[in-house]
């Protein structure tokens, strides 16, 4: 089969655009990096990917080169007219000048397709934005992003560990979550002043994952990890008392770091009625 990455000659003409600190960009540059990422994702012609923050297109043409539809969401307007100029040939490429913490993805999905999300988020955007799309994971089949290497470890991250809390702990409800591969700073311009690591979100049809009030789940976590040096028993108090803790064989005196997700679900459960 031919490698459809042979097609695309390499990102648009950079020159004219300095990278905006407001916006958090770092763009990335290495090609071997990119090689691994668009390997990672592996595009194909009837895939639908949607590429938030495609910045100066260093994905952006391999993935139009793979023959998928490609919507693309950037909120910087200095970066669209170069993205229209390189891209916009392709009659199956959309750009959407818009606020990704915004933007409606349920717009996007045609005929029941499920989307595949890509992108190199900014600090300031990535937990947010990842909570926002796990609440639509129904329309997701997998997202691959490049994000702060401590953003990468607390998704992936297992109970016991100090990067253990609400952001894996909901992702890992809705997705099987892997981490990748690490990226080095020299691999932006300009260069971040943290590693990054790319990882695969997939989530889990909706009948496989363990009956429960997401909302529900959703506002325990928050409040089990709200005084992490705190105990259940106080962090807890006003949704579930000691006696409802110890009921379930978990120790009111325990920290939220220690339980388990499925621990979690259960006292969303008794909580729940």
């Amino acid at each position: 089969m031919q490698d459809r990455r042979s097609r695309y000659n390499g990102p648009m003409n950079t020159s004219p655009h300095r990278a905006r600190k407001r916006f958090g960009q770092n763009f990335l540059r290495d090609e071997g990096i990119v090689n691994s990422i668009i390997a990672a994702i592996h595009p194909q012609p009837g895939d639908h990917l949607v590429e938030i923050g495609p910045g100066q297109g260093a994905l952006t043409g391999y993935l139009s080169a793979s023959g998928c539809a490609l919507d693309v969401i950037e909120l910087d307007r200095d970066l669209v007219p170069g993205l229209l100029a390189a891209f916009s040939v392709n009659p199956r490429f959309r750009l959407h000048s818009a606020d990704a913490l915004k933007f409606d993805f349920a717009s996007l999905v045609q005929g029941g397709a499920p989307l595949r999300v890509v992108g190199n988020l900014p600090y300031n955007i990535s937990t947010p934005l990842i909570f926002r799309l796990l609440e639509q994971a129904a329309l997701i089949r997998d997202m691959h992003f490049m994000l702060q290497l401590e953003v990468v470890d607390r998704l992936a991250a297992v109970p016991g560990n100090r990067h253990w809390g609400r952001l894996g702990i909901m992702a890992q409800y809705y997705c099987e979550v892997e981490k990748l591969f690490e990226v080095p700073p020299e691999a932006f311009d300009p260069r971040p002043k943290v590693q990054s690591a790319i990882v695969r979100l997939t989530p889990r049809p909706a009948a496989t994952r363990p009956d429960c009030d997401a909302d529900l789940l959703r506002q325990v976590v928050q409040s089990a990890f709200g005084q992490r040096r705190k105990t259940l028993r106080n962090n807890l108090k006003g949704l579930i008392d000691t006696d409802g803790l110890e009921t379930l064989g978990i120790d009111p005196g325990a920290r939220a770091e220690s339980l388990e997700l499925s621990q979690f679900i259960e006292i969303t459960a008794a909580i729940h009625g």
